[in-house]
C-alpha cells in the first residue's frame, strides 16, 4: 500500500487514511488544476461572495467560528454579541437567575426539524455526560402526534421545570409550527404559562419572533439568511442547546476554528477536506455512483451518520448545475455505528451489491479511567472493538470494496467541533468540483409547497362532508363533487385518515374494492 495515502494532522489529532479507497498519489495530482478551482471558488465564498444566486444570499456558517472574517464588522459584530449572549444566558440559567416560575430548569425541550434538530440531537448524543447534564434535553424534530405524546410522557411532571427553544429561521416552518401548539396545548392542560418558559431562535422580524415579542417570551436569539439550517449548528441553532445542557460550546467553536484554518489551506497535502472531497469524486465518480456508508465505532457517535444524511444529500443533491443543465448529482448517505452493523447489514457490503464506498471513524480512546480484561488473552472490550474494525476494513477490502478511514484521539467538544467543520468544508469542495449549488434546496421547497396543496384540498373534504352529513360518498365520486379529479388518490387517503381519527364521527363503508369504500358523516 502507498504510505503517501496515510495523512497524519498532528496539530488536529487527525488522520486521514486513503490507502483502501483504490486511487493513487497520481491521482491528487492530476486533480491538482480542479482542486485549486475548487479552492478559489471556497476563498471567494468566505469573503462573502453571493454564493446562491436564486436567494441573493451569502454562506458564512465559517464566520461563526472566526467572527474577525466577516466580510463587513457589522456581521462580525452581531456573531460575537450572539455567542456572548448564548454564554450568558446557560450561566444564569443553570446559577437560576433565570428560572420558571416553579423553580430552575431543569429539562430542555427543542422545537425544530431538519438542521434546527438533527445537528443538536447529534452533539447531545455525543457529548452527554453519565451523570446527567445541566438540562436533561428532548426533542420535537416531527409533525407526529404520537411522538411528541412520548417525548412529554418522558418529561412527566418536569414539564414545569423545562425550558423551551422553538427553532425556525422563518418562523412559518409547519413541523415547528405544530411542535410549538402542541407544547403550548401541553402546558396551557397543567396551567403553565408557555410564554415564561419559551426562547424563540428565529431570524429577526419573522413571524414567530413577532410572536415572541407579542407574548412576551422568556427570550430570542437571532438566526441569519446567510447560515444555512444543516450548517448551523455553530450558530444560536446548535450552540444554545449545548450551552443549556452544560457543553463547553467555546471547545466546540474552537475544534471548528481549527479545522477551518486547516481546511483553508491551498497545499492539497495539507488540507483533509480538500483530499475527502477528491476521494468522494474519484469514489463516486463524480456523479453519485456509489452510496457513502458511515461506519463510526463509537456510540457517541451513532447519530453522526443521520447528521451527515442531512448535510451531504440536501447539499449536494440537485437536479441542476450552475449552468443550469441537468445532472441529477448527490451521493447517498446511510449508517449507523460499528460493531453493531456487522450484525446488520456489512454481510450484504461484504459480499452483496457493491454500490457503496465506506468511511470508518475510528476513536483511538476507549473510555475515560482503565477497562478491564474481557478474556484470558488480556483483550479488553476497547480492544476489541477495534479489532472489529479493522477486520471489516480487510474483509471489505478483499473484496473490491473501497473505503476511507478517519481516526481520532477522543470524543469531545473539541473534536466535535472539528468534525462538523471538516464536513462542512467537504461538502463545500466537492460541491465546487462538480460544478453545483451546495447551498440551496429547491427540492425540500417543492415539498413543501405539495403539502401545502394536499392540505387545502383536506380543508374541502372536510367542508363537504360538513355541508352533507348524511351523504356516503366515494373518492372518486367526491373528488368530481370537489372539483379534485386529479387528486383522487389523494382524496382516498384524507378520507382513510379522517375515519380512523375522527373519533367516530367519520364512518366508512366497506365495498369490494378498498377504493371504492364509501365515506359519510355520523351525526
Amino acid at each position: 500500500m502507498d504510505k503517501n495515502l496515510y495523512f497524519h494532522f498532528k496539530d488536529l489529532h487527525l488522520s486521514t487514511d486513503f490507502r483502501f479507497a483504490g486511487f493513487s498519489t497520481d491521482y491528487l495530482e492530476n486533480n491538482q488544476a480542479n482542486w485549486q478551482d475548487a479552492h478559489q471558488q471556497m476563498t471567494a465564498l468566505e469573503n462573502g461572495a453571493i454564493a446562491n444566486p436564486d436567494e441573493g444570499r451569502m454562506v458564512g456558517h465559517y464566520w461563526l467560528r472566526n467572527p474577525s472574517l466577516a466580510p463587513s464588522d457589522e456581521i462580525g459584530r452581531s456573531i460575537e454579541k450572539m455567542i456572548d449572549q448564548v454564554k450568558s444566558w446557560a450561566s444564569s440559567v443553570h446559577e437560576g437567575e433565570i428560572s420558571s416560575p416553579s423553580g430552575k430548569f431543569t429539562d430542555l425541550l427543542v422545537i425544530g426539524i431538519g438542521g434546527s434538530a438533527l445537528g443538536p440531537q447529534f452533539v447531545t448524543k455525543a457529548l452527554s455526560r453519565p451523570t446527567g447534564d445541566r438540562l436533561n434535553a428532548h426533542f420535537f424534530d416531527n409533525t407526529d402526534p404520537d411522538g411528541m405524546d412520548y417525548v412529554l410522557a418522558q418529561i412527566g411532571e418536569h414539564l414545569a421545570t423545562t425550558l423551551v427553544l422553538v427553532i425556525s429561521k422563518s418562523g412559518g416552518t409547519p413541523e415547528t409550527r405544530n411542535g410549538m401548539k402542541e407544547a403550548q396545548a401541553a402546558f396551557a392542560g397543567k396551567q403553565l404559562d408557555f410564554a415564561k418558559q419559551a426562547i424563540a431562535v428565529t431570524g429577526e422580524g419573522s413571524a414567530l419572533h413577532k410572536l415572541s415579542q407579542s407574548e412576551n417570551w422568556l427570550g430570542f436569539f437571532p438566526m441569519w439568511d446567510w447560515v444555512g439550517g444543516r450548517t448551523s449548528e455553530t450558530a444560536s441553532v446548535g450552540l444554545l442547546p449545548a450551552a443549556l445542557q452544560g457543553f463547553d460550546i467555546q471547545a466546540i467553536l474552537d475544534g471548528a476554528a481549527q479545522m477551518d484554518a486547516q481546511t483553508r489551506l491551498s497545499n492539497l497535502q495539507e488540507n483533509p477536506a480538500g483530499l475527502l472531497a477528491l476521494s468522494w469524486l474519484f469514489l463516486t465518480d463524480g456523479k453519485g455512483s456509489k452510496d457513502m456508508v458511515i461506519l463510526p465505532y463509537k456510540d457517541r457517535l451513532e447519530l453522526f451518520a443521520k447528521y451527515l444524511q442531512q448535510l451531504i444529500m440536501e447539499s449536494l443533491g440537485k437536479e441542476l448545475n450552475l449552468q443550469g443543465e441537468a445532472v441529477y448529482q448527490g451521493i447517498s448517505v446511510y449508517g449507523n455505528k460499528g460493531s453493531t452493523d456487522q450484525h446488520a447489514y456489512v454481510q450484504q457490503l461484504r459480499e452483496g451489491v457493491p454500490n457503496f464506498f465506506a468511511t470508518f471513524i475510528e476513536v483511538l480512546k476507549n473510555r475515560k479511567g482503565t477497562s478491564i480484561e474481557v478474556d484470558e488473552e488480556g483483550m479488553t472490550s476497547g480492544d476489541y472493538l477495534q479489532g472489529f474494525m479493522l477486520g471489516t476494513r480487510d474483509a471489505l477490502f478483499e473484496k473490491g470494496r473501497k473505503s476511507i478511514t478517519l481516526t481520532i484521539e477522543e470524543v469531545s467538544a473539541h473534536s466535535v467541533g472539528q468534525l462538523i467543520a471538516l464536513y462542512e468544508r467537504t461538502v463545500g469542495y466537492y460541491a465546487s468540483l462538480v460544478g453545483i449549488n451546495a447551498y440551496h434546496q429547491p427540492g425540500v421547497e417543492a415539498g413543501k409547497k405539495a403539502a401545502s396543496s394536499i392540505l387545502n384540498v383536506r380543508k374541502k373534504v372536510v367542508e363537504w362532508l360538513k355541508i352533507n352529513p348524511t351523504q356516503s360518498i366515494s373518492a372518486e365520486k367526491l373528488a368530481r363533487e370537489i372539483d379534485e379529479q386529479s387528486h383522487e388518490e389523494w382524496i382516498f387517503k384524507i378520507l382513510e385518515n379522517l375515519a380512523v381519527n375522527s373519533e367516530g364521527s367519520i364512518i366508512r363503508e366497506k365495498s369490494d374494492s378498498p377504493l371504492d369504500d364509501r365515506f359519510r358523516r355520523n351525526n
